[in-house]
């Protein structure tokens, strides 16, 4: 029998080696899922040019992605509870790699359309997926650190994705392909290759994992599952309530949530899908350059959400830390819109640094505004919801270039859309109430989200 301090150093020495040795290959695995989802992106001009898809095509077909996520997001889900995070995880990959590989071969509109959505169906799950594995190999109180750590390395996979890009649509003709089919052709095997990679490397269960010695496994193993029966308890057996989804939809604070991370994700998606175009415009820049200056922003958002989080740590109240973030997104794209191209540039870095930040600040008024037992359904209508903004702005973007071929009216309607998020932002309840408050655990650590806003 262990003593309680054995216990608690082996559960700290196992969580340590997750860290070396579990979370480098999640990144990994990001940094794929950034590439196949961001090529489109830098392959815009190209197939318009080989393909003939237009600016509206385009833009219509990038947000077809989020439609099938949003409709395959809960099957899938379904389904790595029944499989495992382990296999659904490989199955993910692989299935997103062969679609991405399928691009190779894209010929018109329709079949962009449908390559996209099955993209999008393919992907559907894979972030929740990984934070499900983190709940059970990661006790609570690391579990906050490593999503956050994953959600960083978002950012440091689209300042990635940029060169990577512009490496491959260099390679023009080089073996009869085209640029733009080296790059999905790519980066859909290398997807498929680590998928692959991952169902052999990953353990299924902590009990499997060779790289911990028997005393760990079973401290962790017991961490965990006496976490689980906590949470069960505090939430008498229902961590979620029994709650009515639909009624929760009228909630005055979830609809102002829903509407503010939807301004959020507009300004995400928006510069992920039409950031490599705004840059084409700087006077001689090539594939290659118009890759590595397309990640300019990126690398300044990583260093912007670094602070902020040093910052939200000593903050009593993260409103005003949300609204500054999001302010400065509009200023920032404001300047974009009406600024050279080479200035746009450095005014959209600006722009990054606001919005990227004001997502993991905006996640942490949920947690403290709404009550623990709808706590985790409401993030997931939010979320949900919000990601229609993924939907909304690569199309919106590409009807505005269609009509007026330019995307500056998109980029005022980017910096209007987060001014009035951050107005909206002050009629948000922050803190719980006496009523509200108890144990939060359990519907936190339900959504991946919840957890990331730790």
């Amino acid at each position: 029998m262990q003593s309680v301090d054995n216990a608690v150093t082996d559960v700290a020495l196992a969580t340590k080696k997750f860290f070396k040795r579990v979370l480098p290959i999640m990144l990994v695995m990001l940094v794929c899922n950034q590439l196949n989802r961001s090529n489109i992106g830098y392959a815009q001009e190209h197939l318009h040019a080989d393909v003939g898809i237009g600016a509206a095509a385009y833009g219509f077909g990038a947000g077809l992605f989020f439609i099938a996520y949003a409709i395959f997001e809960l099957p899938s889900n379904v389904m790595m509870e029944k499989y495992g995070a382990k296999v659904w995880l490989a199955r993910i990959m692989i299935s997103w790699g062969i679609v991405s590989f399928l691009m190779v071969f894209v010929q018109n509109e329709t079949m962009f359309y449908a390559l996209r959505f099955l993209l999008g169906a393919a992907e559907a799950g894979f972030s929740p997926a990984v934070i499900f594995y983190f709940a059970r190999w990661v006790p609570a109180g690391q579990r906050g650190k490593a999503t956050a750590i994953f959600i960083a390395g978002s950012s440091v996979a689209a300042a990635l994705s940029g060169p990577i890009a512009g490496m491959l649509l260099s390679l023009h003709d080089v073996l009869g392909f085209r640029g733009w089919q080296w790059l999905f052709g790519f980066e859909g095997l290398l997807s498929v290759v680590v998928g692959i990679a991952v169902f052999f490397v990953l353990d299924a269960r902590i009990a499997d994992a060779t790289w911990l010695t028997a005393d760990e496994k079973f401290a962790l193993t017991a961490a965990i599952a006496d976490e689980d029966a906590q949470h069960a308890d505090a939430s008498g057996g229902n961590p979620s309530g029994k709650v009515n989804r639909w009624k929760m939809l009228l909630n005055p604070q979830i609809l102002l949530l829903c509407g503010i991370y939807f301004s959020v994700q507009l300004s995400i998606y928006a510069n992920t899908f039409w950031l490599p175009s705004i840059v084409k415009q700087i006077p001689g820049t090539t594939d290659l350059s118009v890759g590595f200056l397309s990640a300019i922003p990126w690398v300044c958002a990583v260093i912007a959400m670094y602070f902020a989080a040093k910052w939200q740590d000593k903050a009593k109240s993260k409103r005003p830390l949300l609204v500054a973030a999001l302010l400065l997104a509009a200023v920032g794209t404001l300047a974009a819109a009406v600024a050279s191209p080479v200035l746009a540039l450095v005014f959209l870095a600006v722009a990054a640094m606001g919005f990227k930040s004001a997502s993991p600040l905006f996640w942490t008024i949920p947690q403290s505004g709404l009550h623990p037992l709808i706590l985790a359904p409401a993030i997931a209508i939010i979320n949900s919801l919000g990601n229609l903004g993924g939907f909304v702005a690569p199309l919106g973007f590409g009807i505005i270039k269609e009509q007026t071929g330019s995307v500056i009216p998109g980029l005022f309607a980017l910096a209007a859309a987060s001014t009035i998020a951050a107005a909206l932002v002050y009629f948000l309840k922050e803190r719980q109430t006496e009523a509200a408050a108890g144990p939060t655990a359990a519907p936190e650590e339900s959504s991946p989200l919840a957890v990331a806003a730790k």
